[in-house]
């Protein structure tokens, strides 16, 4: 979905544009859709990371009245990236990466103020699953203030396979968890650092976790029990900035 609501309806138009390499964000489909057609569609998406949502056909007739056939897609705003392709250029760039990775957050607007202070902080991409995860639409692009234009955002198919190739490529893992050894500011973000940041309901989950080489917390002092994730992500992205020492040139 693009800023203007960018969609394309019908199985054919959305086959079509898939083949052209269309960046598709998501696709909603009929939830007992069983055309020849649809068939065609479910074979061009195998092997595809573009997250495929079955729901009631009421729900795609909120949405538009076209002949949509059962099937709309959302064209993204912008170019998913992959790690594995930014990694090595951060590292031929002379850069010492800090990552961001987005675990089961849904939220958009949080996700949006997220990337805004990411893109402040000088933070080199934002980290997201294909499935049950935000995805860039109307409403993040306009709550990051343009960041998602330039800041780099990469859809993975399985987090679990990131995280072990950040690891060995030199990254250290640090999670935000209630569950946190040690006070966020004990840990050490100068060398390559991906901080992962999870669901405020469910926080990162265990399997993820595991592979972790620190779990941080952030001290509440109040009685509400969590803080907003955008707000959480702020404090950690600047607590690794003014370890690394960055300052802005006049």
């Amino acid at each position: 979905m693009t800023e203007k609501n960018e969609m394309i309806f019908g199985v054919r138009a959305v086959i079509e544009a898939i083949q052209a390499g269309k960046e598709i964000d998501k696709i909603l489909v009929k939830r007992d859709i069983q055309s020849e057609l649809s068939k065609e569609l479910f074979a061009e998406l195998k092997g595809r990371m573009i997250p495929v949502q079955r729901v009631p056909v009421e729900r795609i007739n909120r949405i538009t009245r076209k002949n949509h056939q059962g099937v709309i897609a959302f064209i993204s705003a912008i170019t998913y990236q992959k790690t594995e392709d930014i990694v090595p250029y951060l590292f031929e760039q002379g850069k010492n990466p800090l990552l961001i990775m987005l675990d089961g957050i849904t939220d958009v607007r949080n996700f949006g103020a997220i990337a805004r202070t990411c893109e402040c902080a000088g933070i080199d991409a934002i980290i997201i699953p294909a499935k049950n995860s935000v995805s860039v639409n109307a409403d993040a692009m306009k709550t990051s203030a343009g960041a998602l234009h330039t800041l780099p955002v990469c859809r993975e198919q399985s987090l679990t396979e990131t995280i072990k190739f950040l690891k060995n490529s030199g990254f250290k893992i640090v999670a935000a968890t209630e569950k946190g050894d040690y006070d966020y500011t004990k840990a050490n973000y100068k060398a390559p650092v991906c901080i992962i940041m999870g669901a405020e309901d469910t926080g990162v989950p265990y399997e993820h976790l595991s592979l972790c080489d620190e779990w941080i917390k952030i001290p509440l002092l109040g009685k509400i029990e969590s803080l907003n994730v955008s707000v959480a992500a702020g404090i950690l992205i600047y607590e690794a900035v003014k370890q690394r020492g960055f300052t802005t040139e006049e």
